[in-house]
């Protein structure tokens, strides 16, 4: 399968009820209501403010494959991706799928979450953290379900925030992933090259459309973390971290990428990977600490001396009238020589202050600036 087909089929089978980055129960039932003529849709839990939670069954082959998404309710791109794939599953595409796997989808794992667009659900819980103790009832919603389907993969399927970068390469990271670990020695068993053999499939996949926007999340061993549990229970598990591309706030080019990456993440899983090729994996650059969502370069600050600094601004994402506004936050204020920004501004010297004509201050909100009165728009 092509890249270019991929992308076809995407743009011919792309859930329009879906757009943007709030995405909530409401809208995924209007999806799923298509769904229940193709596949087995069904609730198979209520959260805390007793909001259902759904699957959707699809495929009949012997490998098991369970995935996922928004367990962090404001992480809504895979989310996407997933129903445009269930749209492409709908018309006999990738047949050859479904006849090697049975998948099971949970598309919105936290509701609550996504209700109100928080990474945690309405007990202010990190279901992320709670593999072991299994306190909320979403935590037990997904245990159960891979107690009873007995998985013989995982996908993890979340969204990362812009700030990553691919290493020190100066790229954003689009998609990331992980084989999680299985201990503290952060160990390469057998079951993790099997992860590592799947990763290593998806890159070689995506190589033509993200070929230096590719990263691989840290590897740090939490058993709080349920991608660690299921992977340290013996179930090769992938993590898929959808990030940003360039001027894609709303997270619809990288949609397209997460509907690839799935694709290739299947389609390694019906050839049976035995794991023999998971040095491919070390190749993809790790994830850095490294962006902004905007860098002022060489700013003179009013009221100080002669020596120009860098502005790093950061957007937080906020709900406002069921949309997400972008509110832009002074997050550091010194010389970021090691640090890249998806939109960078050269002030050349010039005088800066903010909105106000006052002086910028870590942590304000900044609407935009001004250079030698000159007023620049800070946007996403």
């Amino acid at each position: 399968m092509t890249s270019d087909r991929l992308s076809e089929l995407h743009n011919s089978f792309k859930e329009k009820l879906l757009f943007g980055r709030y995405i909530n129960n409401e809208k995924i039932e209007l999806a799923l209501r298509k769904m229940e003529q193709y596949f087995d849709v069904s609730t198979i839990g209520f959260s805390v403010e007793k909001r259902p939670i759904y699957s959707v069954i699809v495929g009949n082959g012997p490998t098991k494959i369970l995935l996922w998404s928004q367990m962090h309710g404001n992480e809504s791109t895979t989310t996407k991706a997933i129903f445009d794939l269930l749209n492409t599953f709908t018309n006999n595409e990738f047949s050859d799928i479904l006849k090697s796997c049975t998948l099971l989808f949970i598309p919105i794992l936290n509701p609550d979450g996504a209700e109100n667009y928080k990474r945690v659900n309405a007990n202010d819980v990190d279901l992320n953290r709670d593999a072991q103790d299994l306190s909320q009832p979403e935590s037990r919603v997904l245990r159960q379900c891979f107690d009873d389907f007995a998985p013989h993969y995982c996908f993890n399927l979340h969204g990362q925030r812009t700030i990553f970068g691919v290493g020190d390469s100066g790229n954003s990271a689009t998609l990331s992933f992980l084989s999680p670990s299985e201990d503290e020695e952060c160990s390469i068993t057998k079951t993790r090259k099997i992860a590592m053999s799947v990763i290593a499939s998806i890159v070689k996949g995506l190589q033509e459309d993200l070929s230096s926007a590719i990263g691989r999340y840290d590897d740090g061993f939490n058993i709080n973390c349920v991608g660690d549990t299921f992977q340290s229970l013996g179930v090769p598990t992938v993590l898929y971290e959808a990030g940003h591309y360039k001027n894609d706030y709303k997270r619809e080019i990288t949609r397209l990428y997460v509907f690839k990456a799935l694709f290739y993440g299947l389609d390694a899983i019906s050839k049976q990977p035995t794991g023999n090729d998971f040095e491919a994996y070390f190749n993809v650059p790790e994830n850095e600490k490294n962006f902004f969502d905007v860098i002022i370069r060489n700013a003179l600050l009013v009221n100080e001396d002669d020596e120009t600094v860098d502005i790093a601004i950061q957007f937080k994402e906020v709900l406002i009238n069921n949309t997400i506004a972008f509110i832009s936050y002074v997050e550091k204020i010194e010389k970021l020589n090691n640090y890249f920004a998806h939109n960078e501004i050269d002030a050349n010297g010039a005088m800066t202050s903010d909105q106000n004509n006052d002086v910028i201050e870590i942590g304000n909100e900044i609407v935009f600036v001004m250079l030698n009165n000159r007023k620049i728009l800070i946007k996403s």
